[in-house]
């Protein structure tokens, strides 16, 4: 089976007031879904993405407060890179050094690339592709022309480079398109979510804290997420069970470079508990949560007045 690209990729943060108003206000996502990192309920769990939080445009975190800085590195993904429409980069320059922010624009395998962190250092990147389409989530000062679309996809430091790569290909369809300054570009059939870029010689190991990647996870289907987990028996990958995560069901394995993966379904998404115009505007926890909701808020960070 192939994957149809990535669903979402989550990563850490210290400060999540800061980290909602810097992915709402001056990326100009949608936050989908407030919720708390389920095994840390005292943590909340963001998501953002487009106007329905469409697999493939989600970015997620877990907003540690107090935590140490991590250090990107192997066994990481090292950037996450977002679409945008062919055309937009010039605005994007702009508006993100109005925000305070250092901008790099240079070539990147063929194509021009903005580079930059986040407020706390989470690597990121801009590319113009024109296959995403166009966001209808178009908060003010930013129209359809440049609106985020999604993921554009990730760029992976492995412990094995080599075997990660093949393992792309061989198991999850993936094929290769390019290879410049050791950065080796594959590449699915994916709308959104479709680039995989892997460095062929990252320098420093990868240590978790806020400023770095979690894991990436990749879309499958309810009917076929179960053969995954014979997929990876015969990559001698050890997996996870099938985990509930409410908006969708989860597989996770660390493949042979060291980085976590996950397979995500698209299915039931995140309009089981909220409609469409209410998203993301609620606190929502899984049924095995609410009835601890009180002592939750309690200890959850105060990130408005009165909240």
């Amino acid at each position: 089976m192939d994957t149809q690209g990535l669903h979402h990729v989550t990563a850490f943060a210290k400060d999540p007031a800061e980290n909602l108003r810097f992915y709402t206000e001056v990326l100009g996502l949608r936050l989908v879904k407030k919720t708390v990192n389920f095994d840390d309920p005292a943590t909340y769990h963001f998501y953002f993405g487009n106007q329905n939080g469409e697999p493939g445009t989600i970015i997620t975190f877990f907003p540690f407060q107090g935590s140490r800085p991590g250090t990107v590195g192997k066994g990481q993904a090292g950037r996450i890179y977002f679409s945008v429409p062919k055309g937009a980069l010039a605005f994007w320059k702009r508006r993100l050094e109005e925000n305070g922010l250092s901008v790099k624009k240079q070539i990147m395998l063929s194509e021009q690339v903005l580079l930059f962190n986040d407020t706390e250092d989470l690597p990121l990147a801009i590319m113009e592709d024109e296959r995403s389409g166009q966001s209808e989530w178009t908060p003010p000062g930013i129209t359809e022309k440049e609106a985020i679309t999604g993921m554009r996809g990730v760029l992976l430091y492995s412990y094995r480079p080599e075997a990660t790569i093949q393992f792309l290909i061989e198991r999850f369809g993936y094929s290769k398109t390019g290879e410049e300054h050791q950065i080796v570009r594959l590449q699915s059939e994916a709308r959104i979510g479709h680039i995989i870029d892997v460095d062929l010689a990252p320098k420093e190991t990868g240590i978790g804290g806020y400023g770095t990647v979690h894991h990436v996870a990749f879309r499958t289907s309810e009917k076929e997420q179960a053969k995954w987990k014979d997929i990876l028996a015969d990559s001698h990958l050890a997996s996870s069970d099938i985990l509930d995560r409410s908006y969708f069901t989860s597989i996770y394995f660390r493949e042979s470079g060291g980085i976590l993966f996950e397979m995500a379904t698209d299915e039931p998404g995140f309009m089981t508990d909220e409609s469409f115009e209410n998203l993301g505007t609620e606190l929502k926890l899984p049924e095995w949560l609410e009835e601890h909701r009180s002592q939750i808020t309690a200890v959850l960070p105060k990130m408005e007045k009165g909240e």
